[in-house]
């Protein structure tokens, strides 16, 4: 693998010639030393992290679902977060095609809202997580944790579309509208006390979200593969929803138009998710034809993959075509399955930002000081507001592609005519990671409940609400919102919106912008906390997630269905 040009990740990755501007620009070849963090700080945080969707779950303590007698029950109150209970119980109970109701799942962020579209991203990176590193999350005792997390998250999904079906006509999106008053962002009240209409968005259309709800299902289809039921009603359901996802007739962006969710989780586009999902699902399934429509030509053309857009080289809950490069690229390094697959994973693996870099700032593997704040953190949100988690997801992405490529043997990459070693890659991973977690110019730790100093006054409304027994109404709880105390609720795990441009944080309730958690970004945030951690060894399980792919022959597999695989 030496001496390739590997899928580069150039625009996370040429951050660490500023990092370490000591470094000469060639390295030696060198064997990827450990990840090191004194006295495993990452573990610390990471069990942080993960109390944080704890605290999130809409209707924590009922949960109607089958165990293995098939009995629903009860589960017990151990979820850890004291000041939370029962809420959101009659969500989806006059949605006429859904039996049992739109109860269940996470909320959003720090109001009482359901998106599905970062809610479904959400559990594909903690599923995307766990395949890689389940080691770890088993040595340091979250393994099972985890796995309930995501079960959660994928029960819900299974809900918001009829996933017993093979052919389905419209997907639930959200709970609520926001738009008529009372709303979940009018008033301030703890998800137990909600007292106002929560009507269910329903779409005819949506083939972002219906291929980011098949990526979900389908990765959790493989951290379940211990059961074997539950494993094969994911792929089920996936299979349904990005079916409904590539029906050319539905193919109008889910947030297109729609006043009640272009202002908050607007979609850019949606052959990301055709990549995504349909890479999710080979790997869940075998099938070939998701493979041939993750690699056809024309989805890379239309995803603007080689568009020169940096922006699309940032993953985030919109845009997850770097994710879904990365995870092809895993296939063409350890399997490197050959025709007709070949050309295109080559391209994955190869490509990225570096003839885009080149273009913009004439220089590759350079990259100007405006993408970092003062203090050292990557600006890929062009130093607009809440770029935590964007950098969460650029340490996950880094990190992770070291991992396969130290399985691989590979001791580093070229960028252009430098070589990029992987310890430098780990050090800008280590690097953004420990900004965030309190190695910046405030000294603040932006997880909650981590370190010393961090926010006490975030905007959320169950941690800004007492836990006394009474019940504020609508606009009764505004004067914990407004108020100038402290939390009387830590939200421990969760990780705020960030500092601004200037590397300068405001510890102000109302601004959402410094002090509001999000479901996608502690996704992000786990995600690189175990893949950085020391706790239970290094490096990834290699196998896993291959273990549905048949052996590849020479011969020609047939051709998939066109309705299936034409772009």
């Amino acid at each position: 693998m030496y001496g390739r040009n590997h899928w580069t990740l150039c625009w996370y990755i040429t951050i660490a010639f500023l990092v370490n501007a000591s470094l000469p620009t060639t390295i030696a070849k060198e064997t990827l030393p450990e990840h090191k963090s004194p006295d495993d700080t990452y573990t610390l945080a990471l069990h942080k992290a993960l109390l944080f969707f704890n605290a999130q779950k809409c209707n924590f303590c009922v949960e109607m679902l089958s165990n293995s007698n098939g009995a629903a029950g009860k589960l017990p109150n151990n979820n850890g977060i004291p000041w939370r209970g029962d809420s959101g119980l009659n969500d989806g109970n006059i949605t006429t095609d859904v039996t049992e109701g739109l109860v269940g799942g996470y909320y959003d962020a720090g109001d009482n809202a359901k998106f599905h579209f970062p809610m479904s991203y959400a559990m594909t990176m903690l599923s995307w997580s766990l395949i890689e590193y389940n080691h770890k999350y088993k040595a340091i005792g979250e393994y099972d944790h985890l796995r309930e997390l995501i079960k959660w998250g994928t029960d819900y999904l299974l809900l918001t579309f009829n996933s017993s079906a093979t052919k389905i006509y419209q997907i639930h999106a959200q709970i609520t509208y926001l738009a008529y008053l009372p709303d979940d962002h009018y008033c301030w009240q703890r998800p137990e006390d909600m007292d106002y209409p929560r009507p269910v968005q329903t779409l005819s259309s949506g083939p972002d979200l219906a291929g980011e709800m098949a990526a979900a299902l389908a990765a959790a289809s493989i951290v379940f593969r211990d059961d074997t039921a539950y494993s094969k009603k994911l792929v089920k359901g996936a299979k349904t929803v990005f079916a409904f996802a590539r029906d050319f007739g539905r193919r109008t962006r889910y947030s297109r138009g729609n006043p009640f969710i272009e202002p908050y989780y607007n979609s850019s586009g949606y052959f990301d998710e055709y990549m995504w999902g349909s890479a999710w699902l080979y790997y869940a399934t075998g099938n070939v034809s998701y493979i041939t429509l993750a690699t056809n030509h024309g989805l890379f053309r239309n995803s603007k993959a080689f568009s020169g857009n940096l922006d699309l080289s940032v993953l985030s809950w919109d845009n997850k075509l770097p994710a879904a490069m990365l995870l092809l690229t895993r296939l063409w390094i350890f399997l490197n399955p050959g025709y007709p697959y070949e050309d295109m994973l080559r391209t994955y693996h190869n490509m990225t930002t570096i003839s885009a870099i080149h273009k913009q700032l004439k220089s590759q593997c350079v990259v100007s000081e405006t993408f970092l704040f003062i203090g050292g953190l990557i600006q890929l949100n062009h130093g607009r507001p809440q770029p935590l988690p964007y950098v969460a997801n650029a340490a996950f992405l880094a990190s992770l592609f070291v991992d396969y490529m130290n399985a691989a043997g590979a001791p580093g990459f070229f960028c252009g005519p430098n070589f990029i070693s992987l310890d430098m890659l780990q050090r800008f991973a280590t690097s953004q990671m420990d900004y965030i977690l309190g190695k910046n110019p405030m000294k603040m730790s932006y997880v909650v409940g981590f370190g010393n100093q961090f926010p006490r006054h975030v905007h959320h409304r169950g941690a800004s609400i007492p836990h006394d027994n009474k019940k504020y109404s609508c606009t009764g709880g505004w004067k914990w919102r407004d108020s100038r105390n402290p939390d009387p609720n830590n939200i421990t795990g969760a990780m705020v919106g960030g500092p601004d441009r200037f590397d300068q944080f405001r510890d102000v309730r109302t601004n959402y912008n410094y002090t509001e958690p999000t479901l996608a970004g502690n996704a992000g945030l786990v995600a690189a906390l175990v893949s950085l951690t020391n706790s239970g060894g290094h490096g990834i399980d290699e196998n896993t997630i291959f273990s549905e792919i048949p052996p590849f022959f020479p011969q020609s597999s047939p051709a998939p269905a066109p309705a299936l695989w034409k772009p």
